[in-house]
């Protein structure tokens, strides 16, 4: 889950649109802390862009310096967060083409039919791809049909038809934007409004005309003075052009309204509002049905027992004040979160990830000693991060701790853009079974777990509609993680193509800190056993180091190792000292990539 942005200005005088994407990066940072970019177009159609892996402040600078090299009446941004593909610089978008009509390209969502949608760009199309990103296939298929036109110059009707014509090919959840140089900007949702998208408006500096601004979440308008905010519904399209209203065109057919859930009890800001429900009010509603399944869970006795609520911060901290208020039991602040460590569960490693949950939380001891808590989070994933926290309030001297989710148990996979984990890493998930839940509370370490029903999450996001919205609620939610009913169709043999890129990706990622550890002195022993051996997935979806005896043909053919693992061989040593070092990633050729190679 990614977030986009576009903003076209009224007028191509005033000053470069950049400055205001830069600003709105930094709102929705949150949806990405992998890789950021921004595209621009000036007068003329000509395009600039700054991109790389790393947070805001790291691509454009802490002053925001590069920010000068954008100029342009127009844009578009992005923020990559990890999904099944690889972290590669390269990958690092807007992803641009220069035929036909130069076209810059921002993507959140997935693709579950990649494999069909390139070997048709290679066999059919005959475009290549660069990279392991479906955004980068989205693009060539849009750029493809756009083709199609055979004209010099293109209008609203040939878009249109381009993108009925994408969207027949591709199968998944998406909101994308587009700029196409000189022309305008498109923004678009699939069918199912799986991911979001809102529009925005407001009067231009010079009072002569209005600037229009596209975003994953509604807070990055607000701070930049946008209002009459209006979703893109589901299939729908926007082409907006310079001095020009805004045109909305419904590209293929609306089958459901169901934006996915994750966006309201973890994803989200609770500062925005997504197709007009409250993520504020949605998680307030949370707690308070929560707290209803808990007084059902729980027997009068443990409830009397409770001394204090405490939320694990940040998303829950909304919630469990709610969940007191009901359960009539006093509520403290427990937890210290460390605000420059984030998401841990996206990390490629368990052991990675119970440091990260180290280095991100702190348990004050005086919350904490000779009494009995509930701690209220906003889900258990692999329960890497709750078996930690438990651990640190019993350290900190809680008699029983008892633990409450704001979601139900995450049983499948995530398709749709969020690199969850893969089924058999999820806690609540064993072996193509959903554990029982007395067995989760024992293997994170607590006296009892409980967690929201299905149904009370459903209620809770569609109750949370704000009276000043305009378009109609969500008629129904994307919720295949709890139940593994998704929205779209899916082919089986999907989850295990999803399976086997995810644990490539793992393998390079781990690989890739083991060798920067060594290479800074700072390796612990796993370090330098998986720089000498290579890594392999073992069978609970860990990334561990590999035993020399073990051999995997198919890693073989797609790593180029001889022993079958991502791995340092000294034969690969070899080649690099005698040929230089190679680049660090995969580089997009068409426009030049801040941050691709290191510093010398």
């Amino acid at each position: 889950m990614c977030g986009i942005l576009a903003l076209i200005k009224a007028s191509a005088s005033d000053a470069s649109v950049a400055g205001d994407l830069h600003e709105a990066l930094f709102m929705l940072q949150h949806r990405g802390q992998d890789a950021v970019g921004i595209a621009t177009c000036a007068s003329g159609g000509k395009v600039y862009q700054v991109k790389g892996n790393g947070l805001v402040s790291e691509v454009f600078n802490d002053n925001g310096s590069r920010v000068n090299q954008l100029p342009g009446y127009m844009g578009i941004g992005h923020l990559r967060y990890p999904t099944a593909g690889t972290s590669a610089n390269s990958e690092a978008q807007p992803f641009y083409v220069n035929s036909p009509y130069g076209i810059s390209f921002a993507h959140n969502g997935n693709l579950i039919n990649a494999t069909a949608l390139k070997h048709f760009l290679d066999f059919e199309a005959h475009r290549h791809i660069n990279t392991e990103s479906d955004s980068e296939l989205m693009l060539n298929i849009f750029a493809n049909e756009l083709n199609e036109t055979g004209k010099a110059r293109v209008n609203d009707k040939d878009i249109v038809e381009a993108l009925q014509r994408m969207y027949a090919r591709c199968v998944g959840g998406w909101a994308c934007v587009a700029m196409l140089a000189g022309y305008g900007l498109i923004g678009f949702r699939d069918c199912y409004a799986i991911r979001p998208l809102i529009m925005g408006s407001r009067t231009s500096s010079n009072g002569k005309g209005t600037d229009y601004m596209l975003a994953s979440e509604s807070i990055a308008l607000k701070q930049l003075g946008f209002r009459d905010f209006k979703d893109i519904l589901p299939g729908q399209a926007v082409i907006i052009k310079k001095g020009f209203t805004p045109v909305t065109y419904q590209i293929q057919e609306q089958r459901r309204y169901a934006v996915d859930i994750f966006e309201f009890c973890y994803f989200a800001r609770p500062d925005s509002i997504i197709d007009g429900i409250s993520v504020n009010v949605s998680r307030k509603n949370m707690g308070t049905r929560l707290a209803d399944k808990i007084k059902r869970v729980l027997t009068p006795e443990e409830i009397s027992d409770i001394d204090v609520i405490i939320p694990i911060p940040e998303t829950s901290v909304t919630s469990a004040p709610c969940v007191a208020a009901v359960l009539k039991k006093k509520f403290v602040q427990g937890f210290v979160k460390n605000r420059y460590v984030f998401r841990t569960f996206i990390m490629p490693g368990q052991r990675q990830r119970k440091q990260g949950v180290k280095r991100k939380l702190n348990a004050m001891d005086e919350e904490f000693a000779g009494k009995n808590v509930l701690l209220i989070d906003d889900s258990i994933v692999r329960g890497t991060t709750a078996r930690e926290i438990v651990t640190m309030a019993r350290e900190a001297g809680a008699k029983k701790v008892y633990f409450a989710s704001c979601a139900p148990p995450v049983t499948h996979a995530h398709i749709y853009g969020i690199d969850l984990a893969s089924p058999n890493e999820l806690v609540a998930h064993d072996h193509g079974q959903d554990r029982a839940i007395d067995e989760i509370a024992k293997y994170i370490g607590a006296d009892r777990v409980i967690f929201q029903d299905l149904q009370d999450l459903k209620a809770a996001c569609s109750e949370a509609v704000v009276s000043r919205s305009a378009p109609p609620a969500p008629r129904d939610f994307e919720v295949g993680v709890f139940c593994g009913d998704y929205v779209t169709p899916v082919d089986e043999g999907y989850f295990q193509h999803l399976e086997e890129v995810r644990g490539e990706t793992r393998k390079m990622k781990v690989l890739e800190k083991a060798r920067l550890a060594v290479a800074n002195g700072s390796e612990d022993p796993e370090e330098v056993e998986i720089v000498a051996k290579g890594v392999r997935v073992a069978s609970n979806g860990e990334v561990v180091p590999a035993t020399s005896s073990y051999e995997d043909p198919m890693s073989s053919q797609a790593n180029g190792d001889t022993n079958g693992y991502a791995n340092g061989d000294s034969k690969r040593r070899r080649r690099s000292r005698e040929e230089g070092s190679p680049p660090k990633d995969r580089m997009d050729i068409s426009l030049h990539n801040y941050r691709d190679f290191p510093a010398p």
